[in-house]
């Protein structure tokens, strides 16, 4: 380890601005003296750096995206077109972010579920754990706005579907007027979609993201309750290289998982939305959303919106509600509570499934 970070420090570029700015040295020794605890769950730890990843390549594919798409009422599906069909690479580099958008949300919850479960919220992580309830809501935010940039049917339809739910909330429905620009979802709703989802949602995104990871790297990581008392713990391995290069592998196989959904099972560009036309059948939002869906046509809408709301903010607040929590102890009550929204969430999305694509597929 000493040879190779003395490798790093005086060869070629590295030396070279190592002489100048000191910085890569400092870096590379804090790197090589940080550690991350080996047992039997080490496995989740590598969900977060996924998650960031699949974010990193939201940003690239997405300015890539930006050099053609024309946010208009107008020309934004002329534009989506365009890029699928007569850009070079458009149709690979499009279907590449959309699917990086779904593979993000999808890291995000199993990094979330499992942080949860390894009670990695307790003292002194607890705005660790704030900071990541902020960036799932950000995140989910960045997947709805961007969902209907293509302006396509199914999208106009589904957004439609979503900000309707919202006017069930207080205040919901000056929220809904903000947000579409008026009544209805129109061309001012793409335009104020575009702003959220390339400008606003992004930057709050990279903020608090670099509030997380500062946490991280001072608080360290993790190790769930018991463990070191019952010594299930193995070691502790340097995060430099040897966790960055078991996490470099796991973005590998990210990437390639990403290439291959892309290419084998595409999204359809659909048809130019007409608000003057009739919702299809079948028109319901993105997978992260089917729980809620299906939460609001069974119960009054009022129930579901207050009932969801309680079990976001306990959510947020479990740190300070569950006081075992700085101690080398579990409390059933919260452990339950997970295990119930866990459930909740996942037989939601399969009755959402079963309905729209095991039922009746043809309609759907």
């Amino acid at each position: 380890m000493a040879e190779l970070i003395a490798k790093l420090k005086n060869g070629g570029l590295q030396g070279w601005i190592n002489e100048r700015i000191g910085s890569l040295t400092y870096v590379i020794d804090y790197a090589s003296k940080k550690t991350v605890p080996m047992h039997r769950q080490s496995v989740w730890y590598y969900f977060g750096g996924l998650t960031l990843f699949f974010f990193v390549i939201q940003i690239i594919t997405g300015l890539l995206l930006l050099l053609y798409y024309k946010p208009t009422e107008s020309e934004a599906f002329e534009s989506f077109v365009f890029i699928q069909k007569e850009v070079p690479f458009g149709w690979l580099i499009r279907q590449v972010h959309s699917w990086s958008a779904n593979l993000m949300v999808l890291m995000m919850f199993i990094h979330m579920f499992s942080a949860y479960f390894m009670k990695a919220y307790r003292k002194p992580r607890e705005l660790m754990w704030l900071t990541g309830f902020v960036l799932c809501i950000l995140t989910l935010g960045l997947s709805f706005t961007g969902y209907l940039l293509p302006w396509n049917t199914l999208a106009y339809f589904a957004v439609k579907v979503g900000i309707q739910t919202i006017t069930y909330m207080p205040g919901g429905d000056f929220i809904a007027r903000i947000v579409q620009g008026g009544d209805e979802v129109t061309g001012e709703t793409l335009t104020r979609m575009f702003g959220l989802h390339v400008v606003l949602l992004p930057g709050l995104t990279l903020l608090v993201l670099s509030a997380h990871l500062i946490l991280m790297q001072t608080l360290g990581t993790s190790v769930p309750i018991g463990y070191r008392e019952r010594g299930l713990v193995k070691g502790d391995e340097p995060f430099f290289p040897n966790f960055l290069m078991k996490d470099f592998i796991g973005w590998m196989i990210g990437f390639a998982l990403l290439i291959f959904l892309s290419v084998v099972f595409p999204w359809e560009i659909g048809e130019k939305a007409d608000p003057l036309q009739p919702a299809p059948e079948g028109i319901k939002p993105e997978w992260y959303f089917w729980a809620q869906f299906q939460y609001l046509k069974q119960v009054p809408p009022v129930v579901a919106i207050v009932t969801l709301t309680i079990a976001m903010i306990l959510w947020a607040l479990v740190p300070f509600l569950d006081k075992k929590a700085s101690r080398e102890e579990r409390d059933p009550k919260f452990t339950l509570f997970g295990i119930f929204t866990l459930g909740f969430f996942l037989i939601e999305c399969f009755i959402v499934y079963y309905e729209y694509y095991v039922k009746s597929p043809a309609a759907h």
